[in-house]
């Protein structure tokens, strides 16, 4: 029995791994086609696809996007976290639900709706179109980080503060921020991460100026090519890279 539940949980690793390894080898190969065995070894891909003015046009739209959206988001879902963790609130259990919800909705729904939303009001679609959409599930990550660490610290804390004469943004800035600063941070990264990524919802509210992902899918109907491989990669560490980091500090209780 141990190794059948071995073996299917080596064939689900490779299933979702196995895909990954294989863009990244290919593009570190000299040939334009994916074909075994490797022709040789080169990093002129990634010179390449670093000196493309349109991907990095392209890049610079996500970049952008990503860190209105992600400060939006931030904004947000530290003023709810705060609000509902903080205060006795009616219906607090369904404003939660509420305020997860764009994060468990399939993004076909969220894009349709935003859509609809955005044609009802006769607002053009662009960068600011696409920027409140990532919003909208930037904002529960935030949400859910920082209210996990605001439900771990005791409110005698900020009590202890305004009896020592504080007044309230004193005692969030002075007694609560330094508590909080590992969780915020973690979260924007986390939200960071998802709208950087973000195609699904993208594709229903982008107008002309595409963001990188955009600009993958609109190359991919002619074919996968070593550039693209190379520009996945790049993505991919960054990506990673920013998951492992808003995950450490998501553990770190930093509270004091």
């Amino acid at each position: 029995m141990r190794a059948l539940l071995g073996g299917a949980t080596l064939l689900v690793f490779l299933f979702m791994y196995l895909p990954i390894v294989v863009i990244v080898v290919f593009s570190f190969s000299q040939g334009r086609v994916l074909s075994l065995p490797i022709q040789g070894w080169t990093l002129d891909w990634y010179q390449q696809a670093l000196a493309d003015e349109r991907l990095r046009t392209a890049l610079g739209n996500s970049v952008q996007v990503a860190v209105v959206a992600t400060a939006i988001a931030t904004l947000l879902g530290t003023l709810a976290s705060l609000a509902l963790q903080r205060n006795q609130i009616y219906g607090k259990s369904l404003f939660r639900a509420a305020v997860v919800m764009p994060i468990l909705l399939p993004g076909i729904i969220t894009g349709v709706a935003m859509l609809s939303f955005f044609a009802a009001l006769n607002i053009p679609l662009g960068l600011w179109t696409v920027i409140i959409g990532h919003a909208t599930f930037g904002f529960p990550v935030v949400f859910n980080t920082v209210a996990a660490r605001i439900a771990q610290l005791p409110k005698s804390l900020e009590e202890a503060a305004a009896d020592l004469g504080a007044a309230p943004w004193e005692a969030f800035w002075r007694v609560l921020f330094p508590n909080l600063r590992s969780a915020l941070i973690a979260g924007t990264l986390l939200a960071f991460t998802l709208s950087f990524d973000e195609i699904i919802v993208t594709i229903f509210l982008t107008g002309q100026d595409n963001t990188l992902p955009m600009e993958i899918w609109a190359r991919l109907r002619f074919g996968m090519t070593p550039e693209i491989n190379a520009t996945v990669c790049l993505i991919l560490l960054v990506s990673v890279g920013l998951v492992l980091l808003s995950q450490r500090l998501s553990r770190d209780p930093d509270i004091s």
